[in-house]
């Protein structure tokens, strides 16, 4: 039984808004994955619930005319690991997305509700992040976009308005063209759990395939929110695809990452395996591209 004092059904992005407006205390729920939980543990017992579940407009993947990916917030873990779109052109993603609890799970729990809800272990937020995802927010001003790397402010905390919803996801053509990556999720489990860290990787390499022309790499659960490690980056663009060059991003990786100690692992462990996760993904990540380390 869960203690749910009102539900209130959008029929529309527009009656979600107004919602939004009218019932500032109510909580969003989509997919019900993680609000259900907090409800039934007695976290949020007897809330007001604003449930977007009708929008279908929401749902799906769709490549605008500039050849931007557009993912609909509402869009599924089975559906992001089995379009079309995305295992074309991002099949990492699909990758990350099929890593998610186990399939009754992905069937019913949204992209829109793992970025939202700011945690730290989202495992489809680390390879958002790493093709430069953005946030499209809708609210009673009309559309905001937003980067990911400035959606998330804290543990748990993002930039999103009272008066605004998550409508879409956006990865433009420039972001993913050319590149090849790599996703590792480390858990206890293979199935049904939360990741102990995980990590995302691409890279673009020079056509003779013998330099990295660009890298981006994401964490999950290596500091408070999901996050990019710049120093990483910085430290093998432009530079010779090799092992030393694995090094040093691995090295660049672990000045920037910052986990902490809890009862899944301690900090030194997450330290250790963010740093082989780091290499391992560069390695996966220059193989898919054409590459040979």
């Amino acid at each position: 039984m869960y203690d749910i004092n009102h539900l209130y059904e959008a029929t529309s992005v527009e009656h979600a808004v107004q919602l939004r407006v009218e019932q500032p205390q109510a909580k969003i729920i989509s997919g019900g994955s993680d609000i259900l939980i907090s409800i039934r543990a007695g976290d949020l017992a007897g809330c007001d619930l604003i449930s977007l579940y009708g929008l279908d407009q929401l749902r799906g993947v769709s490549l605008d005319h500039d050849g931007t990916l557009r993912i609909g917030s509402l869009t599924s873990f089975t559906q992001l690991e089995e379009d079309g779109l995305i295992r074309e052109h991002i099949p990492v993603l699909a990758e990350s997305a099929g890593t998610v609890g186990g399939p009754q799970i992905r069937n019913i729990g949204t992209v829109g509700g793992n970025t939202c809800n700011g945690v730290t272990s989202a495992d489809t937020a680390g390879t958002l992040l790493a093709h430069d995802a953005i946030m499209e927010l809708t609210g009673s001003q009309g559309v905001r976009l937003v980067p990911l790397t400035e959606f998330y402010l804290g543990a748990k905390q993002v930039d999103l308005a009272p008066d605004e919803i998550a409508t879409a996801i956006l990865i433009r053509p420039d972001h993913y063209r050319g590149y090849f990556g790599a996703f590792f999720k480390y858990a206890m489990r293979d199935a049904m759990d939360i990741a102990t860290s995980s990590c995302s990787v691409n890279v673009k390499l020079s056509p003779d395939k013998k330099t990295i022309e660009d890298a981006r790499i994401s964490y999950g659960v290596a500091g408070p929110v999901p996050l990019r490690t710049r120093t990483a980056e910085e430290a093998v663009r432009g530079k010779p695809v090799s092992m030393d060059t694995i090094e040093a991003f691995a090295a660049g990786a672990l000045e920037d990452v910052n986990p902490r100690t809890s009862w899944r692992a301690t900090r030194e462990f997450r330290l250790h395996i963010q740093g082989e996760l780091a290499r391992r993904c560069l390695v996966e990540s220059i193989r898919r591209a054409g590459g040979n380390v």
